[in-house]
């Protein structure tokens, strides 16, 4: 299982060359304190879950989304998923299915 490792390891290795500076852990601090300005919460789902709509690397996304408190501010957690507008458009277009099959199973 090392080359697992291994590749992986080339993987990150392949990341970080992508960047100017280099500095991962940077890109992510900054990264996590701009993502609940930079969107326009849609609704809240939940106490803690919200769809949001974003600009994220340059394109719009579709951000469904747990929150947790820290320091008495709602921060973005891991749990969620970002959708293009092309994959919002499939879900979008598929709604009745998902709808129908909803009420079948219950």
């Amino acid at each position: 299982m090392s080359w697992r490792r291994g590749k992986r390891k080339e993987e990150e290795d392949l990341g970080s060359d992508g960047g100017s500076d280099g500095n991962g852990p940077a890109k992510k601090t900054s990264k996590t304190e701009s993502d609940e300005s930079d969107g326009i919460v849609v609704c809240e789902i939940s106490k803690n879950r919200r769809i949001s709509v974003r600009s994220w690397q340059g394109r719009i996304v579709v951000d469904i989304r747990e929150f947790y408190s820290k320091d008495g501010k709602q921060m973005p957690g891991k749990k969620g998923i970002s959708l293009t507008m092309d994959q919002w458009n499939v879900l979008r277009n598929h709604v009745d299915k998902i709808d129908k099959a909803v009420a079948e199973n219950s």
